[in-house]
Formats: structure tokens, C-alpha cells, sequence
């Protein structure tokens, strides 16, 4: 009692979850309690373990002196004194009550229940002849033995007194093998398979160094481990069914500190000594790297507060004003990442266990740390009994406190002044030099076990709290009875997390109260049921479509932050999940419709994108799909009809040809053929012959856009259009007519060109290297004009309606795609008026501009090109004489000049 300074302080305003009211301060030997001005408040007890950083902050300007904690389970306070010689007091005496030299000094070794519990069979909980009974040891299997060979500890201090080996490996054998792994860790037993006896074992590293050392005991421990399906009776000579070469060992570091833990004398096991098994490196960091993680964490979160207060004006973590965390942080933390790391390793554990019939060894460095959370974590969705309360907590005490743990160093349970910041001040040289003397002195003295605290067990409890999240009706205990468990895992209140091993425990743990009498405990125990549990579920025996055995499988990908631990909502530290709206149907939108068919494919992709989601500040949870109006109407848009779907597409979900391309080389192929196909009947049924074909893609008298067919050099005035469209610069030549001409068909200036000169050779054509989508070369007798220059940008302007995207013309013209070679065009001698459904197309929408022709031309134009020769016989397919070289032909076959 000679720490505390003052026992009770009055007056003094405390601040928590933005809410500052007045009490009265009492200090205790384990506890610091606030009593509230107002009854209707309870009183707030904290331990002074729980404590982890208090600060003391200069006086502010209303004459307070505020003091504010920071505890473990990251709940923050302060209190504020009226005068500063009671901050000063309250201060050193609580830094006097939490800092402890020695484990006795802790409040569990004064801590009385009042009531007393109920319960007392807390420490008693776990027995290993009973939990490895019901796995079957010595009952459905005759493989594994009990072994009483570190019955005093002196075989390996930090393992249980009583071990689970394989039947054929004798104590003789323990005895030479125990000095091939780190700290005396063999192979031992820690779950058997309830079905087909597949195994997880564990230890610790093996003392390989740097000579390669081996061990032929160690060996034989890890074979007889892996072949234990073949009990010593049997004198069958083949392997039996599990005994597989899928047996594994697991590694959980990175494979680099494993070979660099040669250096030390220790190692990883060289494969080429041990018989059917593989290794496997899970890349889990070690202690070092999950404190930081953490510790960015809180930082996080301090900074939030910060920021917070920094708005409002007060303390840090006492400011009413909610804002968000920093998620970029967060995620920087690598906190999650470390859980995926975990859960992935447990996924191969379970599966070569359960689905595969074979055994695991798990190891990492010392097989105290990561070791024992792959194998609770393991177990835990392997067995449906330790999802229960009980099974629960026999799974802690058998994988963490039984096999060594070291709770006493991970927790940092004896704290340090380092936690204690007070501001120095600067008036007198000698009081900075005593604070600088004592900060080097507390940097450099003391601070080891700093250096091994790690939030292991937090780290696993944060664990099973994803897993209990994504199956939230496989669990009999709730999210409250883990978070109890972590609060309890460092409030020092009871014995069971105070030790390194199961040797310290039993010597040390003596008047000291169970915390799973507590929790088990009748008023505790009916806050952690779940409501939601349906043990139906794990039934091994049921044949329903979504039965699994009781045999879980989480996503490592579905991992989140525990915002109840850390006192923040869901959506402050993981986000919020949101839905990609459903689409528009095309036809509530004539404009919109418009735009997808008349667009050309760069900007078919643009326009039929993700909708932009609406700002942060936007009060819409949902993004809303942004309409497009048509670029190619200049004026207000009114509803029209619907073209005609030429390639296939059908319902309000229109699917063009570029679409279908996409889909790969089959269906691109299909799709060629099929368009092909059509616009090859629809030219059958035309009317008009030579004379209109050629005059696709040319301006629409409807635009208003001058004819070049007519010899007019002028063009259009420029009119932008209404959206800005990405324009590949090799798609328009100077003599384009608009966005939508046909990019295969050749300028209209130069149809009274020779009927010798073929596509190739014409100037205007698009480039080879971006709009030729079969990738076949060609050449050109003239270069192509600037497409950036002005005319290049003026002819690109959106001035006529969609025209065939394939430049089909009749075939022999040489123009367009030629025939198809495999089928037989009948001869065309005088065709018929179009029907009105034809002419309403869009194929058939552009009007001639050139000059008229007679239907005898046009007919004797048809006939010629598509009757066959002479020579060849009746119904054969017509010979197609193609211009060039054998390198540029086409490729597909389905046509292309």
C-alpha cells in the first residue's frame, strides 16, 4: 500500500465515448474505480494490468489537469484534476500499482471470488487420457501409446507431462531422438481423425546446422508418425488405405528465416532423409512482425482520436466527434494478411487430414507460437466438439497452456515505465537531464520481455472469430464469450494465463481461481450461449445435399477486422459491401439503345461500362447507371424505332457482334461467319445491286453532311458531340466521311477509279496495325493522311448513321468481303423491289448519293459476279480469284477484302 500515493481524489471529470462526467476517484491495490456524481451510472472498474499506456498531458487552459489511459482491450478515458498535484500523485501511484517485478505480484494471487464460483473443476478441465480416449487412443486405435517419460519435466521442460507417441517407437528411442529438435520438442500427437484416423502431430525445429546434421531416431519418430494406420500386429506387408504419399510436413515460417536459422544450429529437415511425405512453407512471420502489426493498428486508431480531438478540442479519445479510421492504414498494418497466412495453412491441414486420409506435422521455430495456432485452429474446424463451450476451452488448455505457450512473455504481463509518458519540462537544465538519463537507462535495462511480447493468442482469438462469423450457426459460444476471453487473457484476474508452461503452472498457480470456473460460471454462462447454434448440422451421418461432416472450411479471402474488440463499427474498419445495381433494360431508354448500336466497338466498350459510384460525401448508397445520350443526334432526342438486329441479338440485353468476339477464337470464327451469312442474304434480296452497295457508308442526306460522291470539297460546320469518345488515331483517313462510315469500304471519291485496282491499293483504308482485327497485311501505294490533322478531326466528326461494319458488297466488285468459295451463289437475273422491312435495317437506312443507275446494269453486274464459269459444272462452287500474295489471303476463310 505504499505506492499509492492518494487514495481518493474528488472533483475530477471523466471522459469516455465522447461523454465527460463528474466523480470521485478511488485507487486500490489491483484496481482504480471511478464512482460517477450521477447513480443511474455504474461504476467503472479497471485492472491495472489492463493498462497500457497512460499520459500525462500539460494543464489546459480551463485549468484542468488531464490524464489519459489507454487500455489493452483499446478502450480509452482520461480523467481530468483540478489541481495538478493530485495528476501528479494519481500518476506515480498508478505507475507504482502496474508495474510488477514478479508474477506473484499480480492481482490473481489476490484475487477472492465473492460469491465464491460455483464451479471449481476449472483446472481440471482438461485431462489427456481422457480428450485422447475420446479421440480413440487405445480404444479404435493401437497405433499411438501414453508415455510417462517427461512425468518430472526433465525430458523437455516446456512439454506436458504426459505425451501420445506411436506404439512402435520405444522410450529408448525418445531419448536419443529428443536432442535432435529444438528445446527437447519431439514429434507428439495432438489429434486424431474421428474417422479415418488421420493425425496432426507437432514439434519444434529440427537441429540440422550448419554440417547437415541428421538423426536416424528422429526419422524413424516421423515415419512411424505418417505410417501409423499399420498397427504393430498386422503383418500386412502393403501399405493400407491412408498411408499415402500426401503426407505433409508443415513448416509455418518463410522458407528464408528457416535456411537462415541454420546459422544458429538449428534448421529444417532435408527431405531426402525422411520416407513419404512432402514439406510445405507456409511464410507465417514470426513474433517480431505480428507486435508491429498491431502496434500499426492502434496507431491507426490513436490517430483517429487524435484527429478527433484535434477538431473538438479535447482530450485524444474522449472527443465526441466520430470520424472514420484510416482504412489505407489499416490495410498497411498487414494484420489481416498475417490471419489469411493462418487460415490458408489451415486449410491444407484440414483437407490432407480429412479429405486426403493422411497425417501433418506441424512445426515453426520453438513449436510454441505459430505451431499451436495452425493446430487449434485446425482442430477446430476438423471436430465439431471443440466448437462447443467446453470442447472449446479444453482445445486452449491442451494446444496453448499444456504444450508451453508462453502466456507470461507474449502478454508482457509485467509491465514497464516505458508505457508511462509524462511531459518534461523545460525550466530546469537538471530536471531534462534526469529525464534524459532515464529514458536512455529504460531503453537499454529492463525491456527483454518487451521484446517477446506478440499478440499470439489475441491473434488466434481474432481468428476464430472470422471463422465463427462466416458460420455463425456452427458455434455453441457467442462473440462476447472471446472477447471476455481476451479481456481476461490480460486483466492478470486468474491463473490460467499467467505462465510459460504446464511445469511453471503447476508450481505457481497455487490459490489462484480458474478463469473457465468463472466463465462457466451461471450468470456468465447464459450471456455467452448462441442463439443461432444448431448442432444438427455437424452430424457426421446425414445425407442432406449440404451435409459436410461437421467439417468446416472457411475463405481466407473473407476476413475481417473484430470491430467489437476495437470499439469501432463494421463499416469504420472494414467498409461496407456494396451491390452492383442491375442493370437497365435497353428499352425503357430509346436514346440509350441508340447509342449501344450505333457506337463503334472503342466506344460500345465505354459506354456499356461499370456505372462511376457516386462520391464519399454522396448520402446514396447505391450507384445510379449513368445515361449516355447519343452522340450521333446533334438535337434533342426524341424516341424512334429500333433498327433491326442483323447479328443475332435478341430481348432487352442486346448483344453485338463485338461482344460475341470477345468470347474467344470459336466463337469470334462463328460470329464472322454468321454476320457474313446475313448481310450475303440480305444482298441477295436487294434491289438495287452495284450502285447502292457501293454506296454504303456514305453520308446520310438526313445529317445534312455534303456528298463526296457529288464532288462537293466542302464539309460540314464542326458540331461536338455531346460525350467525348476515345478516337483511335489510325481509325480516320483525311476523305472519312464520320465516325460511323465503314472503316473496310474504300472512299467514295474514288469509285470511278479502274476496276483493276484493288482495296489495297486505294488510298483512305484503315491502318493495318489497329483496325485490321484478323492481323493480315496489306499494302498501300500512298501513305495515309494526318488523322490529327484538321481535316482528319473534321471528317471524324459523327455526321452519317451506322453502316455495315464489314463493308459486304457484291461479290467480283473488289470491293468488300468476296464470296464464300464452299457455297454456290444462285444467279441473280432480275431482282425485286426491297420489301419495307428490308429497307427499314440498318443496313439499308443510308440513301445512294451517287448517280442513278439502270436495272439492267445493275442486274448485269449481279449475274456477272455471281454465275460461275463456264467451264465448271452445274452447282459447283465458283472459283474465287483473289489479288495478291498466298500471305495475304485470309487466314479464317471467312472473308475479309
Amino acid at each position: 500500500m505504499d505506492a499509492i500515493r492518494i487514495p481518493k481524489v474528488s472533483n475530477v471529470l471523466c471522459s469516455k465515448s465522447g461523454r465527460t462526467s463528474p466523480g470521485t476517484l478511488h485507487l486500490t491495490a489491483h484496481h482504480l474505480i471511478f464512482s460517477y456524481t450521477d447513480p443511474s451510472q455504474s461504476e467503472m472498474w479497471v485492472a491495472y494490468p489492463l493498462i497500457n499506456l497512460v499520459t500525462r498531458h500539460p494543464q489546459t487552459l480551463s485549468g484542468q489537469c488531464p490524464i489519459s489511459f489507454r487500455c489493452r482491450t483499446f478502450e480509452t478515458f482520461s480523467l481530468s484534476f483540478e489541481r495538478d498535484p493530485d495528476a501528479t500523485d494519481v500518476f506515480e501511484s498508478v505507475k507504482e500499482l502496474t508495474v510488477a517485478n514478479s508474477v506473484t505480484q499480480l492481482y490473481a494471487f489476490n484475487y477472492t471470488p465473492s460469491p465464491p464460483l460455483p464451479g471449481s473443476d476449472g483446472w481440471t478441465l482438461y485431462s489427456p487420457r481422457d480428450e485422447f480416449g475420446r479421440m480413440g487412443v487405445g480404444t479404435r486405435s493401437k497405433a499411438w501409446r501414453f508415455t510417462d517419460i517427461n512425468k518430472d519435466y526433465t525430458f523437455s521442460p516446456t512439454y506436458p507431462s504426459r505425451l501420445v507417441v506411436p506404439t512402435k517407437i520405444s522410450d529408448s528411442t525418445l531419448q536419443y531422438g529428443v536432442r535432435y529438435r529444438s528445446k527437447g520438442r519431439i514429434p507428439s500427437l495432438t489429434y486424431l481423425h474421428w474417422a479415418n484416423f488421420g493425425s496432426i502431430t507437432r514439434s519444434s525445429q529440427p537441429m540440422v546446422g550448419l554440417t547437415n546434421a541428421r538423426s536416424i531416431q528422429d526419422e524413424k519418430i516421423v515415419e512411424a508418425t505418417f505410417t501409423s494406420h499399420v498397427t504393430p500386429e498386422s503383418r500386412v506387408s502393403q501399405p493400407v488405405f491412408g498411408a499415402t504419399a500426401t503426407n505433409l510436413i508443415i513448416d509455418a515460417r518463410p522458407t528464408t528465416n528457416a535456411v537462415a536459422n541454420t546459422a544458429k544450429g538449428a534448421g529444417t529437415e532435408n527431405m531426402d532423409h525422411y520416407k513419404d511425405c512432402r514439406k510445405a512453407y507456409l511464410g507465417i512471420d514470426n513474433i517480431h512482425s505480428m507486435r508491429d502489426s498491431l502496434n500499426k493498428v492502434v496507431e491507426a486508431l490513436r490517430e483517429s482520436d487524435a484527429l478527433a480531438a484535434s477538431v473538438s478540442g479535447e482530450i485524444p479519445g474522449t472527443s465526441a466527434t466520430a470520424l472514420p479510421v484510416d482504412r489505407q492504414a489499416l490495410r498497411r498494418s498487414g494484420w489481416l494478411r498475417h490471419q489469411i497466412a493462418i487460415l490458408e495453412g489451415t486449410l491444407i491441414i484440414v483437407r490432407n487430414v480429412h479429405v486426403n486420409h493422411s497425417h501433418v506435422l506441424i512445426h515453426c521455430s520453438d513449436g510454441w507460437d505459430r505451431t499451436s495456432q495452425l493446430s487449434a485452429v485446425s482442430q477446430l474446424c476438423l471436430d465439431p466438439y471443440y466448437r462447443t463451450t467446453r470442447g472449446f476451452q479444453v482445445l486452449v488448455e491442451k494446444d496453448f497452456v499444456s504444450f508451453g505457450h508462453r502466456f507470461l512473455d507474449r502478454c508482457g504481463h509485467l509491465s514497464s515505465e516505458k508505457f508511462f509518458l509524462a511531459p518534461v519540462d523545460s525550466g530546469g537544465g537538471t530536471d531534462v537531464a534526469q529525464a534524459l538519463f532515464a529514458s536512455v537507462q529504460n531503453r537499454f535495462s529492463g525491456n527483454h520481455h518487451l521484446r517477446e511480447t506478440s499478440p499470439v493468442f489475441h491473434q488466434f482469438l481474432e481468428v476464430v472469430r472470422n471463422i465463427q462469423r462466416q458460420f455463425p450457426t456452427r458455434f455453441e459460444f457467442n462473440e462476447l464469450f472471446l472477447r471476455d476471453l481476451h479481456t481476461h487473457l490480460y486483466s492478470c484476474q486468474f491463473g490460467t494465463f499467467l505462465f510459460n508452461s504446464e511445469r511453471e503452472r503447476r508450481e505457481g498457480t497455487t490459490g489462484t481461481a480458474s478463469v473457465w470456473d468463472y466463465m462457466n460460471s451461471p450468470p456468465q454462462a447464459e450471456k455467452y450461449v448462441n442463439s443461432d447454434y444448431n448442432p444438427a448440422l455437424d452430424d457426421p451421418t446425414s445425407r442432406s445435399p449440404t451435409a459436410d461432416q461437421g467439417v468446416l472450411f472457411p475463405n481466407p479471402k473473407d476476413l475481417r477486422f473484430w470491430h467489437e474488440l476495437y470499439g469501432r463499427g463494421d463499416e469504420e474498419m472494414n467498409g461496407r459491401y456494396v451491390a452492383t445495381p442491375a442493370p437497365l433494360p435497353l428499352d425503357e431508354d430509346p436514346g440509350l439503345l441508340e447509342t449501344t448500336v450505333a457506337l463503334s466497338p472503342p466506344a460500345l466498350l465505354l459506354s456499356r461500362g461499370t456505372p462511376t459510384p457516386p462520391p464519399p460525401s454522396s448520402p446514396s448508397p447505391m450507384p445510379t447507371p449513368v445515361r449516355v445520350p447519343s452522340p450521333l443526334a446533334p438535337g434533342p432526342r426524341s424516341a424512334r424505332p429500333v433498327p433491326a438486329d442483323l447479328f443475332g441479338s435478341a430481348g432487352g440485353n442486346m448483344r453485338s457482334m463485338w461482344d460475341r468476339l470477345s468470347s474467344g477464337a470459336g466463337a469470334a470464327l462463328s460470329a464472322v461467319q454468321d454476320a457474313y451469312g446475313n448481310a450475303r442474304d440480305t444482298r441477295t434480296r436487294s434491289t438495287t445491286g452495284e450502285g447502292e452497295l457501293q454506296d454504303w457508308g456514305a453520308p446520310s442526306s438526313r445529317r445534312g453532311s455534303p456528298s463526296l460522291v457529288s464532288g462537293s470539297p466542302s464539309l460540314s460546320v464542326f458540331e461536338p458531340p455531346r460525350i467525348s469518345q476515345a478516337v483511335r488515331s489510325s481509325t480516320f483517313s483525311g476523305v472519312s466521311t464520320g465516325a460511323s462510315a465503314n472503316p473496310w469500304a474504300t472512299s467514295p471519291a474514288l469509285h470511278s477509279a479502274s476496276a483493276s485496282t484493288t482495296p489495297r491499293e486505294r488510298d483512305g483504308m484503315p491502318s493495318v496495325l489497329v483496325d485490321n482485327p484478323w492481323n493480315t497485311s496489306r499494302a498501300r501505294s500512298a501513305p495515309l493522311k494526318d488523322p490529327f490533322a484538321v481535316e482528319g478531326m473534321v471528317a471524324a466528326l459523327p455526321s452519317s448513321p451506322r453502316s455495315d461494319p464489314l463493308g459486304s458488297v457484291t461479290p467480283g466488285s473488289g470491293r468488300g468481303l468476296p464470296a464464300d468459295p464452299s457455297v454456290a451463289l444462285p444467279a441473280v437475273t432480275a431482282p425485286a423491289r426491297p420489301s419495307a422491312s428490308l429497307r427499314g435495317s440498318t443496313l439499308n437506312t443510308v440513301a445512294a448519293a451517287g448517280p442513278p443507275r439502270t436495272l439492267g446494269q445493275d442486274a448485269s453486274v449481279a449475274a456477272s459476279s455471281a454465275l460461275p464459269p463456264p467451264s465448271s459444272a452445274a452447282g459447283e462452287a465458283p472459283k474465287l480469284n483473289l489479288v495478291g500474295n498466298s500471305e495475304e489471303m485470309d487466314p479464317l476463310g471467312v472473308g475479309m477484302w
